[in-house]
């Protein structure tokens, strides 16, 4: 009877381990795309304090490509405003799929715990 105790036990172990990888991973991406758009949100921040402190009559170009286009301060300030937006919505979104991606797998070793002290009580 030990025999498909130690088969199932292992199992188990083999299916943790491969979820365990898998979301370090996924908590290894999630961390660079967070850190990559708080760049991007400072970015943001900073050219808007930057802009915010021209007169209102400067002209402003932004880049598309290789050519610049004139726009209006405000405008501008409308993008940069909209990219810091996004960027925090993203960043948030990023942080809830990781705190789920860590409870999973909390979630996975407990079962295993338990199926351990269930054997061990046999």
């Amino acid at each position: 009877m030990a025999a498909p105790v130690d088969l199932e036990l292992k199992k188990a172990f083999s299916v943790l381990q491969m979820k365990m990888i898998d979301t370090q991973q996924k908590v290894k991406l999630a961390d660079l795309q967070i850190e990559q758009l708080n760049r991007v949100q400072k970015h943001a921040k900073l050219t808007h304090t930057e802009i915010a402190s021209l007169p209102d009559n400067t002209r402003l170009y932004e880049g598309v490509g290789r050519m610049f286009i004139l726009q209006s301060k405000e405008d501008i300030n409308n993008q940069l405003m909209d990219k810091q937006k996004t960027a925090d919505e993203k960043i948030k979104e990023l942080e809830q799929k990781k705190v789920y991606l860590e409870r999973s797998v909390k979630e996975a070793e407990d079962n295993i715990r338990e199926m351990l002290l269930s054997r061990r009580a046999q």
